[in-house]
């Protein structure tokens, strides 16, 4: 047994011993890890800077030291002082391993960067936003009537806008008097005013008629990834949809890892909100860029997330939310100003709202997918599942509306899966493969050709083909099954027992191989084993989730399907129910939503009465708590099988034909193996 150092790197969750003294790129370029350089690790280009994490990492099985890298070098000081390193970070080229480490590879040091996946969908709504811009002419100083410009300014409002009554903050006063003199006395005011306020606040002044707009931003604060729109807050129209990894991933790819983390690390749940509200900054100026306006046009700001999410954005500690019974520290709407949580990059006055989370485990994203969808106006019943690392599921109708939240784990992004990656150009994100000859057929992100089609080759020539996303993953699992590669267990036939090659021997396991490019220096890109385990634990435990609801709700069956987040825009229904990840219904009846939980967003966003009307809504929906539900366990170990043990998916059998349930013509290991897997379930 190696005594080398482990290195383990997020957020791809590859990992591998190395000896001490190994350069940090070093072992990300042995373990197909996506970092870039360009400098052949010279210290020049710094492409490759990482960020080491300290500390207990129980789901990693290591604890990190101080000295875990090597020290701080005359390259990395020299980088430094010429063009400046983010606190915390290192050169990959310089830094050793010195010690077992936790890696975290940023988006700007992969080669492949993350395609936004959550872009906003199209809807209609009612623009009736807090903030709002006002032109008014204010009366000049007068010896005879001795009051102060910002009063001036507020009789102004009232007499030409019946807005009674205003305040501003210091910053804003002092920028105050020289405006109105700018603009001799004529200027416009954008003016906030929350649903609950009693009084309007001035967030910003300018001199004259104001034409450059005014924005405000919808963020979904996932687990995995933030997504933001920036949108114009007086049509409504997005202007920019953009996001990036969560920075948190570091510190634990699920939300009780983080919370483990700050349990077992003080200051931990600190390190983590600085770095998400860091990162937020980050994406405020660069979404601001892309649309080529001045960030300090964005005066609002919408946050829907999960109750962990939620507690590390607002710096409250989540240790309570790891325990029963699973405590929010407050699970109301909040309406808090930018500043008091270090979001710098957009207006200093700007104003914060973050819908109410519905219970401890169910949070203000999925209050923002009930806000967008509305189950609760549904004549028919609807099931609601929007599925991400932390799936949030809606079950209800006109009567009644459960919710409910699954950890399905970080599979479904690409995560933990071997081949696996974000969504970025070069990514496999559809795959068929041919039940008679087994031989698959792909298309990656960056060209609309199939593999075998004519001019896919030039089409992939600027960004190759370099993994498997989670719309990749689900569907290879999917066609693996629906073409005999995989048996009702998961189990993945040998070359003998499926008819093909391409299943190749893996120590005692087998794997499917999609893509051999190893050759040519390129990946080999294969479906193992423990990739269909992380498939099969995660829409386990999405199904049961699902099937809680159901048992709550005393029915069998739903009138309807809708699918949320990226995973909803991006699979399709059949490869959905192949699996077994939702339960059985018709498929004419199973449908996208897309980034449900950015929509909700978006309307809280732009209509406040929205906001009014999902606090009263979240009162009413009731919450199933999956931790501890007893029957949870009975569904998830059922839902194991593909696509399920029990359920007989009718409407899914009129579509699609599935072979026989196990492998069993083989005599060997597999058929052994095939046997243990199913006892276990």
């Amino acid at each position: 047994m190696t005594t080398d150092p482990l290195v383990v790197f997020t957020p791809s969750g590859k990992r591998g011993h190395f000896p001490v003294g190994t350069p940090i790129l070093t072992a990300a370029r042995q373990l197909g890890v996506d970092l870039d350089s360009v400098c052949g690790g010279r210290g020049i280009c710094s492409k490759c800077q990482i960020t080491p994490s300290y500390g207990e990492f129980p789901k990693h099985g290591v604890t990190v030291s101080e000295d875990a890298l090597s020290e701080w070098n005359a390259v990395e000081q020299r980088y430094n002082d010429k063009r400046g390193l983010k606190p915390g970070r290192r050169l990959g080229c310089q830094a050793s391993v010195q010690g077992d480490v936790v890696i975290d590879v940023p988006p700007e040091s992969q080669v492949h960067r993350q395609v936004v996946r959550k872009a906003a969908a199209a809807r209609a709504i009612t623009m009736d936003p807090a903030t709002r811009l006002y032109f008014v002419v204010a009366e000049e100083p007068d010896m005879h009537s001795p009051t102060g410009d910002l009063e001036r300014l507020e009789r102004a409002l009232r007499e030409q806008w019946n807005i009674e009554a205003v305040t501003a903050d210091l910053s804003l006063l002092s920028k105050l008097q020289p405006v109105l003199r700018k603009g001799k006395w004529e200027v416009t005011v954008a003016v906030h005013k929350g649903h609950k306020d009693s009084v309007a606040r001035i967030v910003e002044i300018w001199p004259g008629l104001h034409e450059s707009g005014l924005f405000g931003l919808a963020i979904d604060l996932g687990s995995t990834t933030i997504a933001a729109h920036l949108t114009d807050l007086e049509t409504g129209e997005v202007k920019a949809s953009s996001g990036l990894m969560n920075p948190q991933i570091r510190f634990g790819e699920d939300l009780m890892s983080r919370v483990s983390y700050a349990m077992m690390n003080p200051g931990g749940d600190q390190e983590m909100t600085k770095a998400v509200r860091e990162a937020i900054n980050d994406l405020t100026s660069s979404i601001a860029e892309e649309a080529g306006i001045d960030a300090t046009l964005i005066v609002e700001t919408v946050f829907v997330c999960n109750p962990v999410m939620h507690h590390l954005l607002l710096g409250l500690d989540p240790v309570e939310l790891g325990q029963a019974p699973f405590a929010l520290a407050t699970s109301e709407s909040m309406s808090l100003p930018a500043h008091e949580m270090n979001l710098t990059t957009m207006n200093p006055r700007a104003q914060v709202y973050i819908l109410p989370c519905i219970a401890g485990h169910v949070g203000a994203d999925c209050a923002a997918v009930a806000l967008s969808e509305e189950p609760g106006k549904s004549e028919d019943l609807v099931l609601i599942v929007d599925v991400g690392t932390n799936a949030e599921i809606l079950l209800g109708n006109t009567n009644r509306v459960l919710a409910c939240s699954s950890p399905t784990g970080p599979a479904f992004e690409g995560a933990q899966i071997s081949s696996g990656q974000r969504a970025a150009p070069g990514a496999i994100e559809r795959i068929e493969i041919d039940p008679v000859t087994k031989e698959p057929r792909f298309r990656v992100i960056g060209s609309e050709k199939w593999s075998n089609e004519d001019g896919f080759d030039q089409d992939i020539a600027t960004t190759g083909i370099t993994g498997i996303c989670g719309s990749g993953i689900i569907e290879a699992v999917a066609e693996m099954r629906i073409a005999g590669l995989l048996d009702e267990s998961g189990l993945i036939g040998s070359a003998e027992q499926t008819g093909t090659a391409r299943c190749v021997p893996e120590g005692r396991t087998h794997a499917y191989l999609i893509h051999d490019a190893s050759a040519e220096g390129g990946p080999r890109i294969t479906v193992t084993q423990g990739d269909i385990r992380a498939i099969q634990l995660a829409k386990s435990a999405l199904y049961a989730g699902a099937r809680l609801l159901m048992d709550e709700m005393e029915v069998d069956r739903v009138d309807r399907v809708v699918l949320a987040g990226a995973f909803g825009a991006h699979i399709s229904t059949k490869h959905a129910m192949v699996l077994g990840m939702i339960p059985d219904a018709p498929l004419n009846k199973v449908s996208s939503a897309g980034n449900a939980a950015g929509t909700g967003a978006r309307i809280a966003l732009c209509n406040i009465g929205s906001r009014a009307e999902i606090e009263r809504v979240v009162r009413e929906i009731t919450k199933v708590e999956t931790a501890i539900e007893p029957k949870f366990q009975e569904h998830f170990v059922a839902a194991n099988a593909i696509p399920h043990k029990t359920d007989p998916f009718p409407e899914l059998a009129q579509v699609v034909s599935l072979p026989s349930p196990s492998f069993n013509t083989g005599s060997g290991g597999e058929e052994k193996q095939g046997r243990r897997r199913r006892r276990r379930g």
